[in-house]
């Protein structure tokens, strides 16, 4: 039985308006304290939530009242603020 013939495949180049840009490609990576600020965030925002459930809403400060919980979850909206700017 005679062998078919072996087609070679052309090499894809994207069209160019697809093409990523220059600028693109030399962006900086983003700085050190953007995660940790970030992550010290999130354990701060739980933190303070946790405490202040399990104090039953006495700590961490009495006179804030409910307004604790937008203390802590204000904090995890930073963190994932930040964490949006991440590269």
């Amino acid at each position: 039985m005679p062998k078919s013939q072996v087609r070679k495949k052309k090499v894809y180049t994207p069209p160019t308006d697809v093409r990523p840009t220059a600028t693109a490609a030399t962006r900086k990576p983003s700085p050190l304290w953007l995660p940790v600020s970030a992550v010290s965030l999130i354990v701060f925002g739980i933190g303070w939530l946790v405490v202040y459930y399990l104090s039953e809403q006495e700590y961490p400060v009495m006179e804030l009242g409910y307004w604790n919980l937008a203390v802590g979850f204000g904090a995890m909206v930073a963190s994932l603020i930040l964490l949006s700017r991440w590269r």
